[in-house]
Parts: C-alpha cells; sequence; structure tokens
C-alpha cells in the first residue's frame, strides 16, 4: 500500500532561512507568518557549515533560537539535513566526494549539489551530521518531520566521479554475478566491446558518435536512482532510528531516481516543489498548449507515490536564478489557483517558497512572499486570503483522496531507455501530454499509474479504462498482469512501439507487440518511421460518428490474427492505404485497443469517443474546455468535494444542473455560474465518482 501523509488539518506554511536574515526580523517573520494563517516551516536544509563550522565541531545555537522563537508563535518546523550543499572545508579536504561529468571535468565548490552519492567519506560525513542533528532535535516540541536532503537529482542526474564507476562495478557484479552475464545482457559481442575483466568495466563514456552501449546505458541510469535511494536511506535509518515520532519526506521528483521506491524504502510520503509558471521557461510541445494547467500532471504523478502528499515548495512569485530560469510574475490570482492545483490533486500540506526573497547570491530574483523591502504587497494579500479559506475548509478536505476511473500508465525503465531511444521515447512523452490534454480538457480526472515489477491486477482493478501509450519494454510478467487486467473487466489501450523489448533492452525475435500480441489478436506486419519532411497518412474509422485523425509520428501496420478481433480503423494514405490501424479486441469481460500511430489530443479525443469514456460530472454540470475538474473524496460513502479550477485570462461560465454548496463562500450555487479569472470552486457533491 503507498505510503502517504497522515495529517488531522490541512498545514500551510513557508520556507523560511533565519541564518539569511538578521536575527531582529525573526520575531516579526513568524508573527506575521501567523497571521496569515501559517502552521509550519521548512528551515535548515542548506546550512550545514552554520551547524559544522569545521570539521567535527558542532554548533546549533542559531538555529536552536530560531526554533524557539518559531515554537513561541506556534509553528511546527521541518528541519532539513543539510547534505545538498557539502562545506567549502570538507570539499577542499575530501575532493573525491566531488561529482564529475562523462567527459571527466570535476564540478567545484561554489553552487550547490556538487557532489556525488557514492564516496565513501561524503556517506559517513553525512551519516554525522544527520546522526548530530537528529540527537539535538529529537525531543524538541516544535519539530515534527525530517526533509531528506533537497531536490534529489535537482540540477544534474547523473554522476561518473571514480567513486561512481567503483559503485557501478559492484551494482552491477550484485546483479549479474559473472562476467559472462553482463556481456550477455548489454550485447557486448556487437562492436567487440566484450570485457574480460571487472576493471574494464565502467559508466558510461565519451564515443566518437556519443552513442554509448544502449543497454549498459539503461542500466547506469537504474544503478543512478539506486545509489540516490541508497543515500537517503542511509539519513533515514539514522533519523528513525533516533527520533522514531518524527516523519521523514524529501521533496521534488527528479530524474534517474525510482522516486517510488525511494518511499517505500526510505520515507513516509513524497512531496513536491511545484512551480507552474515553468511553462513560460518549459512550454508544451504541439498545439493548443496546457501551460500552469500542464502541472496537474506532475501533481499526478506525485499522488501515484503518494495519494495524499506535501507540497514544500509552491511558486509564491516571479522565479529566476541570476542566469537562467527567468519566469514572470503570477497574475493576480495564479498563486491562489495554483494552491487548490495542489490541494486538488491531493496535497493536505503546502509551503510556499519562500518567505522573502534573497537579497544575494543566486536565487536574488527567484521570488517569494514578501519582497526587498519587506512591506505589504498584492502576493501577501492572496496568501492571507488562501490562509483565511483553509482555516475553514482544511480539516474537512485533508485525508480525502482524488477520484479517478481512468489511468495513464507510466514506468521508470521506458522512462530512462526512451531518454537514450528515439524511435519510441520521444513518442511516448508525446503522447502522454495528448492523452493529458484530452482527459483534462474532457474533463475525465486521470491518475498517473506507475507499473513496478510487483504490481498486481488487484492494483489495477479499480480503474475502467488504462492507456498505455509506448511501452517498448514489457516483461512477460507485466503482460499477464494486464492480460488478466482486461480478462476481468478492464479497458486497456496500446500505441505503437509496444512490447518488443525485453527487461535488458533487447528486441524479442518474436512478431510485435510481443508478449501481448495474443491479447490484441494483431502482429504488426511492417511499420514505418514518419520523417519530418513526410505528411502522415490518415487514421480512418470504420464509425462514422468518428472524425479521421492524422497518423503521426510512428505507424504499426497491422494484421489481425485473432478471429474475435475487430478493424476499428484504417491507413488512408501512403504504400500501406486500407491496412489496419487500429483494432479493437473483447477479452473476457474487457477490451483492448491496439492504436498503430502514436497519439496527439484529437486521436485521444476520438479514442475517448470510440469508448464512450465520459466526464464523471457529465449530464450534472457544463463545464467550458478552460476549466480543470478534480475530486477529491472521503471513502467509503464519506464526502466529496468537486474543485473547478479557472486556468483562463477571462470569465468562464460554468452550469449546474443541482444545487451545490460552494464551501469556500459558504454559499449555494445552481444554474450558471460565473468564474474570475484564476477564480477557484471547492463544490460539495454527492455525485457519483466517475463513469465510462
Amino acid at each position: 500500500m503507498a505510503k502517504r501523509l497522515h495529517v488531522d488539518r490541512f498545514m500551510l506554511g513557508v520556507c523560511y532561512y533565519p541564518e539569511q536574515w538578521p536575527e531582529h526580523l525573526w520575531a516579526d517573520d513568524f508573527q506575521r507568518m501567523r497571521e496569515l494563517g501559517f502552521s509550519i516551516v521548512r528551515m535548515g536544509e542548506f546550512a550545514w557549515s552554520i551547524f559544522e563550522p569545521e570539521e567535527g565541531r558542532f554548533t546549533f545555537d542559531l538555529f536552536d533560537r530560531a526554533i524557539d522563537l518559531a515554537h513561541q508563535h506556534g509553528l511546527k518546523v521541518i528541519l532539513g539535513t543539510p547534505t545538498a550543499t557539502p562545506p567549502a572545508w570538507l570539499t577542499h579536504k575530501y575532493p573525491e566526494v566531488l561529482n564529475v561529468s562523462r567527459e571527466g571535468v570535476v564540478y567545484q565548490h561554489g553552487q550547490r549539489r556538487h557532489y556525488n552519492y557514492n564516496a565513501p567519506i561524503y556517506r559517513a560525513l553525512c551519516a554525522r551530521i544527520v546522526e548530530q542533528l537528529a540527537s539535538h532535535y529529537k525531543d524538541h516540541p516544535a519539530v515534527v518531520g525530517w526533509q531528506i536532503d533537497n531536490e534529489l537529482n535537482c540540477e544534474i542526474d547523473v554522476f561518473y566521479s571514480p567513486a561512481d564507476h567503483a559503485a557501478f562495478r559492484e551494482w552491477l557484479k550484485r546483479k549479474y554475478g559473472t562476467l559472462a552475464a553482463l556481456n550477455e545482457a548489454w550485447g557486448t559481442v556487437f562492436w567487440n566491446q566484450t570485457y574480460s575483466d571487472w576493471d574494464q568495466v565502467h559508466l558510461t563514456r565519451p564515443t566518437v558518435s556519443q552513442s554509448p552501449n544502449p543497454h549498459q546505458a539503461l542500466d547506469e541510469k537504474r544503478f543512478f536512482s539506486d545509489s540516490a535511494i541508497s543515500f537517503a536511506k542511509l539519513q533515514a535509518d539514522i533519523i528513525r532510528r533516533i527520533a522514531p515520532h518524527h516523519w521523514i519526506t524529501t521533496n521534488g521528483i527528479f530524474g534517474h531516481l525510482d522516486s517510488h521506491r525511494l518511499t517505500e524504502e526510505a520515507l513516509d510520503f513524497i512531496s513536491y516543489d511545484s512551480y507552474p509558471n515553468f511553462h513560460t521557461i518549459w512550454p508544451d510541445e504541439g498545439p493548443r498548449p496546457l501551460f500552469d494547467r500542464r502541472w496537474s500532471w506532475h501533481l499526478s504523478v506525485a499522488r501515484s507515490i503518494s495519494p495524499n502528499f506535501c507540497v514544500m515548495e509552491q511558486q509564491s512569485g516571479p522565479g529566476g536564478w541570476v542566469n537562467r530560469m527567468a519566469a514572470p510574475s503570477p497574475k493576480p490570482g495564479q498563486m491562489r489557483l495554483w494552491t487548490y492545483q495542489s490541494i486538488a490533486h491531493g496535497a493536505d500540506m503546502l509551503l510556499y517558497f519562500r518567505w522573502r526573497t534573497a537579497v544575494f547570491g543566486t536565487e536574488i530574483y527567484w521570488h517569494g512572499l514578501n519582497d526587498y523591502h519587506n512591506r505589504p504587497n498584492r502576493r501577501l494579500a492572496e496568501v492571507a486570503r488562501i490562509g483565511e479559506e483553509l482555516s475553514r475548509i482544511g480539516e474537512r478536505i485533508v485525508g480525502s483522496r482524488y477520484v479517478a476511473d481512468v489511468g495513464i500508465l507510466c514506468d521508470y525503465d521506458n522512462e530512462w531507455d526512451g531518454e537514450f531511444d528515439v524511435w519510441y521515447g520521444p513518442l511516448m512523452r508525446k503522447s502522454v501530454l495528448a492523452w493529458c490534454k484530452a482527459l483534462q480538457r474532457n474533463h475525465i480526472p486521470a491518475d498517473a499509474v506507475f507499473i513496478r515489477p510487483e504490481t498486481t491486477v488487484g492494483d489495477l482493478a479499480r480503474y475502467k479504462v488504462l492507456i498505455y501509450p509506448h511501452p517498448a519494454i514489457l516483461t512477460e510478467r507485466v503482460a499477464q498482469v494486464l492480460s488478466d487486467y482486461v480478462q476481468a473487466g478492464g479497458t486497456l489501450v496500446f500505441g505503437c512501439r509496444t512490447g518488443y523489448k525485453d527487461e535488458r533492452g533487447h528486441c524479442r525475435m518474436a512478431p510485435m507487440p510481443g508478449p501481448v500480441a495474443g491479447l490484441c489478436g494483431i502482429e504488426v506486419a511492417d511499420f514505418t518511421l514518419i520523417g519530418p519532411q513526410q505528411t502522415p497518412p490518415v487514421i480512418h474509422w470504420m464509425d462514422a460518428r468518428l472524425t479521421d485523425v492524422a497518423a503521426e509520428g510512428f505507424n504499426d501496420i497491422l494484421r489481425v490474427t485473432a478471429g474475435d478481433a475487430e478493424v476499428v480503423a484504417v491507413y488512408k494514405g501512403d504504400y500501406y492505404d486500407g491496412e489496419p490501424a487500429v483494432v479493437r479486441r473483447r477479452v473476457g469481460q474487457g477490451q483492448v485497443v491496439y492504436y498503430g500511430a502514436a497519439f496527439h489530443e484529437e486521436a485521444a479525443r476520438q479514442v475517448c469517443r470510440l469508448l464512450g469514456l465520459q466526464s464523471p460530472m457529465s449530464g450534472v454540470m457544463d463545464l467550458p474546455e478552460d476549466v480543470e475538474l478534480a475530486v477529491r473524496a472521503h471513502e467509503p460513502g464519506g464526502a466529496r468535494y468537486v474543485f473547478l479550477l479557472n486556468y483562463s485570462h477571462a470569465p468562464q461560465s460554468v452550469r449546474l444542473h443541482q444545487s451545490f454548496a460552494d464551501v469556500l463562500t459558504g454559499r449555494s450555487v445552481h444554474g450558471r455560474v460565473e468564474m474570475a479569472p484564476f477564480d477557484v470552486f471547492v463544490l460539495a457533491s454527492g455525485e457519483p465518482a466517475a463513469r465510462a
């Protein structure tokens, strides 16, 4: 069962750095936090040299005073272990702790996350500072929990120090046992890469075409993940031994890290850092972007790890370092919108980043609630409104869970392998985003559902529809679980490039889609990449009620192998004109659909229509595309809350076909209701969760 945050009231707070501010400001800061409705602060995650100014000498005076004062003002405290920023004395004396690029460039002191996870001396020094902190603060009445490090694998998620190369060899020895097994798994007979001694084995290194062995590259990412998990668990085990009454989390979900296993092995729940205005820096691919609304998908990933989680950093102002990531200021109302976006998706604790904008350092443009002048501003006024609202409704919402009957299947192996393999990785990212757009704009709540080695059919049974866009790596065990899911009544949708690789990344010597060919009742007779200068053919539906769509990205030309498989669409155009493009087969009580191309938003919409998939609020309310629908419910049979989030810069009209209680205002709403730009409704509802 997934680990989740357990609180009896909503916890609203802020990140605070007492070491960066004159002490005479602290009392006023904490007092104003309380007036805004805050109950918790995070501190300490970048303060190693404050706690240990020189090796082996520990001092806690500054944070003792800060935490004592926070406690006097009724604030709880989350302490961060300060291991994301090793101090200068440490990196100077022990340069082996520094991270190294694949090309051999050593990353020096001067920023953050410049260390590696595997240097023995760094692990020992981290264990010592964590033990000192946990022992010192284990009984402080204000301290309730710990954040391990800060944003594991942020900034950089690859590690090539000598310590990492050595640790990788040991990791491979445990995994494969012998060089013969390693050579077979990596296919080293190709291009004469065969290893005859363990000392010859390394993490990937520069090659003439920057194209290392793909199987080595996949194992490398698994190793990076295991290293980060081991590093976090080292710290968590110490805290759990010394302060077992404190909870443990870490913040952020970043690359080359199995955050599900991290949480299972080291944490009590996951925390996420939500910055929706990053859409201005990393915009959506393709037409009709979701902009800040896309962060709902990222929150869904956090929710897949912990159904109730913490947002440790919620955007509260314009974002930017001095040299990059320049995001505009949230418009009036957007901070409130983004706060409720996080809550709608399962956050039961939320802290804004940060209390006051730094006046020195790299993040002088990463604005917090307070500006440099420390005077009232519109962001503080907006957060005061949020604090007042959550003081009234927070207890009613906490513990309820996001409700969805539809899931988009994901897994780490395909995510990591698809970074390197351009024959399906870009398609996967494109198709997931397309499905997010189609489901969001059709007001169909959806979960991110991660396929794990231990996933069972029981884990999937609550979903009526699952979409697995392009799982190139698909094991026989997972294929059987998916088959059992369909047999039991589920609907499963695959896209092209499914099932042709095993867990090593080897291509199977069997017809595609490999272990699900029998389930789908098809084989891939031919296939082609759609090149950038080529016009994709059209997918023509047999059902006249459906609209033809372009068959983008990649085309699997299908051959039906089962008598009960139904061709529901064919290709129009190119040399495979008239050949099957989409095949549906009813199996047991369920059905499986194989869609032979990559998805775009309109294609996903047509598949929804093919399946008869509707919003759970269809017939209950009419919603415009720019308004997101989310439902949280207390189960079983408990109160249900419908979140309506307007991401538009313009008013949006909503029609409610029954009366609802708007818990934010206390008024009853019915009929046509106007939502202001960036407005939020939280409606009490007794309607069913969803229907397909």
